[in-house]
């Protein structure tokens, strides 16, 4: 019934009535993305008088936001945050507070290099397992009687005071560094509890307690972790404090300006910061006293205007009276830490800091120092070691923004020292990369000169390589630079010591010199790094030269031209290590190759990285794993090009399949980029292939039958199959097309009810539903095989579709009948709508033959059989609402596809209509426009039965 009575098409004429409607449209001097220009009109109304008004009118140009001027420039939110509680006020100054504090760390600039940043660095280089001992404090609160004086309380505080001073604490010995490390943090603890109380004299003896700590150097090599973890504690009670007298200044709910000067502040802050000092002035011992009152320097702004600058000086002479000099020196990195917080335009003070420390700096090599280090049996090159986090801070403080005069100042004073190590490192830690690097002759002359026995030469050269890995230095002296350096470099014994600095090394031979250099660099850190598998314990450094090598030589074939690379690559023998190198050098050329390449030293070395990846993968590698080599593997793969050449091109990716079939995704772009090449064959012999070009077409397709069939994901094999078969028929290999799509017919019944689709279970029904429809589009241009019968393949793939195994409250099975009538449809027509070039199809091959059209209309009836039948088994009260809408879908295929004059077709359109309404399950909106298009269709030529359809169908209320 439907077939016979198919609606004949003409596709072109279709086309052209679809066609929009070209309307001439005059822009203007509009366009989107100008800026709209908003005119203001203002107009003053005047007396009734003669009726007459003014109008003036002003327009501008900016962009003006409609509900700031609706809103006259305020913020209702706003409004009501004026009219706000204190606790709401005290919310708003705690912001105001916090915003003020980091304006002033900001005060350096964000170039500067934090205290914070080096922290983490200190605790994790100098540990110990040596016992450690803490002084803990019992802090006992006298009771008071509640009418005592003023006088009666500040006694009490000082006696608390001198209780502490004066030996009421206990000593816990033989602490672990973790437990030495968990007890300063409960200390940190207490001091915010104590504060929060309203305790504030216990709180100042906790830090009066922990800043005593400083002057204990019994175990040596823990200080500069001690001195990071007590001054995280000093910190805490310097803002502490300042927050207290900063909420004092506060008048009429309006805190004080972020500049403010000491006249703003009330005389109660005042007061209260004085008795703060007073109180730091009465410590005895000179370390906590220096400490605690360093802590809060920052209060002095409360008190004058010049009291930073005044007290800055006075700090820095009573840092004179402590007598060891590693103490000394972490009191003075501590002072230029809170001056660079709170004045770091005081350059003078930290100056002067650091001259005095370099006038005490023999006392090092005193015998005091001596006899101490002979006790705790610390050798002198690493008693040296602990002096660089405090001096690297303190010529950090003093080079920043510093001229470079001032670096000449610095190393005339390292030679009047005798170029001691020690400081010529910090010096070169310090100061801009730019200035060492100019001088960098004038470095290692001074290096050559100094003692090794106290500070390595290979440190220094360490040092000085870093800052030519971030400025050049003079281009006459690049090749001395590295002669000179290497010459040191290479006599190092220690393979550790030695791949530290070739590290570094390494990457300004890169940036100035040659391949040659660089194999001559690569050659000795093999030589240095292979006698008893030294490289072992060097693979980070190893990576980094790698890394470093292909930052700068990006040029792949110069690359695998450095006679030593390949070599080097060698030494990473631990799988995971060798395989994360791989990962970067094809990262590297992914992000570098521009253009294709069939360079075969290229190929070959890459060949070869990539199957070291490949053999990585194993029953335990993830998954994001395998994706991310895949991709590396993919990109690699696109990336190879022998042009013209197309056996070649097949040869390696025949090849990469043998060496990479572990990865899925790998063997997917094979088969996408030998289905591209037959293509490419195709084009370039403009469809007419020779005999040649036929073969080899065939060998292409034989390619991709044979490794789908590999593939794990069913989803995959079949859009592969489907794909495949489309290349074939477009290359007139029609019966290796046929193959593909039987092979797709047969595979579709093991397709599983559920897939993982992101590692998540989902229904295939939907999957396959979309499967099917793109397979029917191809099956429409394929001919029939002369021995297979008429429309084979339609027949093969219906009977799958029926006895494939589909879930009960699935309506897939009927949807996908309704569109294999839209392909029998499109079977009947004179001229399909498209074709394959020089591939001929059934509207050709039977051209209408009455036979041909019989056996379509004989699947045709049974395909609607099997959907009334469908529609009736819903016709129970829960399924309704599907029956409902499968009705209105088979519908629209009747209107689009039948001819709607012959009577029977007629009549089951409109029994499909009201069967959609006919339990109120039907949505309106749809069904009206569906109504509206009927109707506009039946204005066109020779469709004016529309008219007398669109009359027999009613609009039915859902009541």
């Amino acid at each position: 019934l439907f077939l016979r009575h198919a609606r004949s098409r003409n596709y072109v004429s279709e086309s052209e009535l679809c066609k929009l409607e070209s309307v001439p449209l005059d822009f203007g001097d509009y366009h989107p993305l100008k800026p709209i220009t908003v005119t203001e009109s203002k107009t003053k109304k005047m007396n009734r008088k003669g009726s007459t008004s003014s109008t003036s009118s002003s327009s501008s140009s900016s962009m003006m936001d409609p509900l700031s001027s609706v809103l006259d420039g305020t913020d209702p939110l706003s409004l009501f945050a004026a009219a706000a509680d204190p606790v709401t006020t005290a919310a708003a100054m705690d912001g105001t507070r916090r915003k003020r504090d980091k304006d002033d760390s900001s005060a350096v600039g964000s170039d500067f290099e934090p205290w914070s940043s080096k922290r983490g660095e200190i605790l994790a280089r100098y540990t110990t397992t040596e016992k450690l001992s803490i002084v803990s404090g019992g802090v006992h609160r006298k009771a008071t009687t509640t009418g005592s004086a003023v006088s009666e309380k500040v006694r009490t505080r000082l006696e608390e005071l001198d209780d502490l001073e004066e030996g009421s604490q206990k000593e816990l010995l033989n602490l672990t560094q973790q437990d030495y490390m968990n007890r300063i943090e409960e200390l940190n603890q207490s001091l915010k509890d104590a504060w929060s109380s309203d305790q504030k004299v216990k709180a100042l003896k906790i830090v009066i307690q922990c800043s005593k700590l400083l002057s204990d150097t019994t175990v040596i090599q823990f200080y500069p972790s001690k001195f990071v973890l007590i001054t995280d504690i000093l910190d805490t009670f310097g803002k502490l404090v300042y927050e207290r007298i900063l909420s004092m200044c506060v008048d009429n709910r309006v805190s004080l300006p972020d500049n403010f000067s000491p006249e703003s502040v009330n005389d109660t802050a005042k007061e209260t910061c004085l008795n703060w000092f007073f109180k730091i002035a009465s410590i005895r011992e000179l370390i906590p006293r220096f400490y605690v009152e360093a802590a809060i320097l920052k209060c002095n702004k409360f008190l004058s205007k010049t009291g930073i600058l005044e007290c800055l000086p006075r700090l820095t002479s009573m840092i004179r009276g402590i007598g060891d000099p590693l103490v000394a020196v972490y009191a003075r990195a501590y002072l230029c830490r809170v001056g660079m917080e709170v004045a770091p335009q005081l350059k003078e003070s930290l100056n002067k800091n650091f001259f005095d420390f370099l006038l005490t700096f023999k006392q090092i090599h005193g015998d005091t120092v001596q006899n101490q280090l002979v006790v705790q049996c610390v050798e002198i090159p690493l008693y040296l070691t602990l002096y660089s986090p405090a001096i690297d801070w303190i010529l950090q403080c003093i080079a920043y923004h510093a001229p470079e005069v001032l670096l000449t100042e610095m190393m005339e004073r390292c030679k009047k020292l005798g170029n001691n190590a020690l400081l010529l490192n910090s010096v070169m830690s310090a100061f801009r990369a730019e200035f060492i690097a100019a001088r960098s002759m004038d470095f290692i002359g001074m290096i050559k000169e100094c003692d090794e026995s106290g500070f390595p030469k290979h440190l220094l050269f360490r040092s000085l390589g870093l800052n030519l890995a971030l400025a050049d230095p003079p281009e006459n002296d690049r090749l001395q630079i590295l002669n000179e350096a290497w010459k040191v470099i290479t006599k190092l014994k220690n393979p550790q010591d030695y791949i530290n600095c070739a590290e570094v090394w390494v990457e300004y031979t890169c940036r100035h010199f040659t391949k040659r250099e660089v194999n001559t660099v690569l050659a000795d850190v093999i030589k240095h790094m292979t006698p008893d598998r030294a490289f072992e314990d060097a693979y980070p450094q190893l990576q980094s030269i790698i890394q470093k090598v292909i930052t700068y030589i990006y040029d792949f074939a110069l690359l695998f031209s450095v006679e030593k690379f390949l070599p080097f690559l060698d030494m990473f023998q631990k799988e995971s290590v060798r395989v994360e190198v791989c990962k970067c050098i094809m990262e590297s050329f992914i992000k570098h190759q521009q253009e294709s390449t069939k360079d075969p030293v290229i190929l070959n070395a890459l060949l070869h990285i990539c199957k070291t990846m490949h053999d990585s993968v194993n029953a335990l590698t993830l998954e994001d794993e395998k994706r991310m080599l895949a991709a590396l593997i993919n990109g690699f793969i696109k990336m190879v090009s022998f042009g013209r050449d197309f056996e070649q091109q097949l040869s390696f990716y025949v090849e990469a399949r043998s060496m990479f079939c572990n990865l899925e995704p790998v063997l997917v772009q094979l088969i996408h980029s030998v289905n591209q090449l037959a293509m490419e064959t195709r084009k370039v012999m403009k469809g007419n292939h020779s005999r040649k070009t036929a073969a080899f077409v065939r060998a292409c397709v034989a390619f991709c039958f044979i490794t789908i069939p590999s593939l794990s994901s069913i989803f995959t094999r079949l859009n592969l199959y489907l794909h495949s078969g489309q290349v074939a028929l477009a290359n007139q290999c029609l019966s290796q097309a046929d193959a593909f799509f039987k092979a797709a017919v047969s595979l579709v019944p093991e397709v599983p009810k559920m897939i993982s689709v992101d590692g998540k279970m989902r229904p295939s029904d939907a999957f396959l539903l979309e499967f099917l429809c793109n397979f029917f589009s191809t099956l429409l241009v394929v001919p029939d095989h002369p021995e297979q019968g008429v429309l084979f393949l339609v027949r093969g793939l219906l009977n799958v579709i029926q006895d494939y195994t589909w879930e009960d409250n699935c309506d897939d099975k009927v949807r996908i009948y309704t569109n294999v009538l839209h392909l029998l449809s499109a079977m009947t027509q004179e001229a399909y709508l498209y074709h394959v070039d020089k591939v001929d199809s059934n509207d050709t091959l039977y051209g209408g033959d009455s036979k041909f059209l019989a056996e379509i209309n004989k699947l045709c009836e049974t395909v609607i059989e099997q959907i009334l039948d469908h529609l009736k088994t819903l016709g129970k009260e829960e399924t309704l609402k599907r029956q409902s809408q499968l009705a209105l879908y088979f519908f629209n295929t009747i209107v689009a596809h039948g001819d709607l004059r012959n009577n029977k077709l007629n009549q089951l359109s409109v029994n499909l209509w009201n069967l959609a309404q006919k339990h109120g399950f039907a949505d309106t909106k749809t069904m009206v426009k569906t109504l509206e298009y009927i109707k506009r269709r039946s204005k066109q030529p020779e469709m004016s039965h529309f008219t007398d359809l669109a009359l027999r169908l009613p609009l039915q209320s859902r009541t």
